[in-house]
């Protein structure tokens, strides 16, 4: 161990290890200054104090600065007086450092969740959940120190996504669950959040209706494009089926024909976005689910197909022409469920009848509709079917189609 009145380059070169042992040289006008020559021959620029400011009982810390070359000789002092400085402030520099490194991320955070809390979760929550923290969590937070993440941290990944306000506040909604999460677990201060009183962003409603005139279109379009071949009759008959019933897409492409009850004009759903619900067939839905079942293979699913999962998945492309056909613009498969709930207006449907007969999942509005009868939503149920396959056949009935390929 070796002394120089200050630390220089010359005499940082001049440091070699002795007998595969590592060597130091200290700064005598910075007490704990100094350099370390590793048996290999690597030179870095080290601090050593004691914490608290303490004596020779005080546990004494080492902290590396940097490796020689990369830092100058002044540099590390500069370096090392602002650490002696922290310390002579009551810091610990390097106990923080050795501390950042074991703190809790918000990765391992997630981890526990998704062991413990996403399980619980449909699946298609968890694939959302799992979609926004590979996109946008993971990258902006996910090796960060939990209990480091600030407010601020928050509100400029929050604004990123401002283009999208929707996301942006479904992506704020999960991140401020699992910082609730880590209070719980004491990896952050109780009432700590920092998600809490940053702004969401306002969500506009979509409120697409389609019109008589439209529903009419529609109705062309389904005939001729299966007519063409431009679509399947399972795909025809799961949007008709859409639009009869007010159900969800997942809940007509999952539907099993075990859950069919036509003597009771209900489908029983074991599961859905608000649980166990039923599904009230009108007539018109009734004759659907009868021509699939003759035009179908034979299997448990209504509209089978041929993924892993053996059934269809989705309808984007028979949505997408069937709109090109018909002319609609700016029409979601899920607006046909809006458009039941118009029409069951139009009908004179009330709002609680309405409520049953779609299966709402707010918690409230679950509560509101849970005393009605299935009755009333079954005539609601079937006035809605008459209406919109009237319209639905009103095109058809007026116009001449060629024959449908074998």
């Amino acid at each position: 161990m070796a002394t120089a009145l200050k630390i220089t380059k010359s005499n940082v070169d001049a440091l070699v290890a002795d007998a595969g042992k590592p060597a130091f040289l200290w700064d005598m006008t910075l007490p704990g200054f100094g350099v370390k020559c590793s048996s290999r021959g690597v030179k870095s620029y080290v601090v050593k104090y004691r914490v608290n400011g303490g004596g020779r009982s005080a546990k004494q810390r080492w902290l590396t600065l940097g490796r020689h070359g990369k830092l100058t000789p002044d540099q590390a002092r500069k370096f090392a007086q602002q650490v002696l400085a922290a310390v002579a402030r009551g810091e610990d520099p390097q106990g923080e450092r050795v501390s950042g490194r074991s703190a809790t991320t918000l990765a391992d955070v997630w981890a526990r969740y998704t062991r413990d809390h996403l399980p619980r979760r449909k699946p298609r929550t968890r694939y959302d959940y799992e979609r926004q923290w590979d996109k946008v969590i993971s990258p902006a937070f996910g090796q960060m120190a939990v209990h480091q993440i600030s407010r601020s941290d928050v509100d400029r990944c929050h604004k990123r996504l401002r283009a999208t306000p929707y996301r942006a506040n479904r992506v704020l909604a999960l991140l401020s669950r699992l910082m609730t999460l880590a209070e719980v677990w004491e990896h952050r201060p109780a009432g700590s959040n920092p998600c809490r009183h940053v702004e969401r962003f306002s969500e506009k409603p979509r409120s697409r209706y389609l019109s008589r005139d439209e529903l009419v279109k529609l109705g062309e379009a389904l005939q001729l494009s299966v007519v063409e071949g431009e679509i399947t009759q399972g795909a025809a008959n799961a949007v008709r089926l859409l639009l009869f019933t007010g159900a969800r897409l997942t809940e007509v492409l999952s539907l099993e024909w075990n859950w069919v009850d036509y003597e009771r004009n209900l489908i029983s759903l074991p599961d859905s976005k608000s649980g166990a619900k039923p599904i009230f067939l009108n007539d018109a839905a009734v004759a659907v689910l009868k021509e699939q079942a003759e035009n179908s293979c034979s299997g448990k699913f209504v509209f089978p197909g041929g993924g892993k999962l053996g059934r269809m998945v989705n309808l984007r492309k028979p949505w997408t022409k069937l709109c090109a056909r018909a002319g609609l613009d700016g029409v979601r498969l899920h607006d046909l469920r809006h458009t039941v709930a118009s029409v069951a207006v139009g009908q004179g449907a009330s709002l609680p009848v309405i409520g049953r007969l779609l299966g709402h999942s707010q918690a409230q509005t679950t509560q509101r509709y849970a005393h009605v009868d299935a009755d009333p939503a079954l005539v609601a149920a079937n006035a809605v079917g008459q209406a919109i396959s009237s319209a639905l056949e009103f095109g058809v009935k007026t116009r001449s189609f060629p024959e449908q390929r074998p």
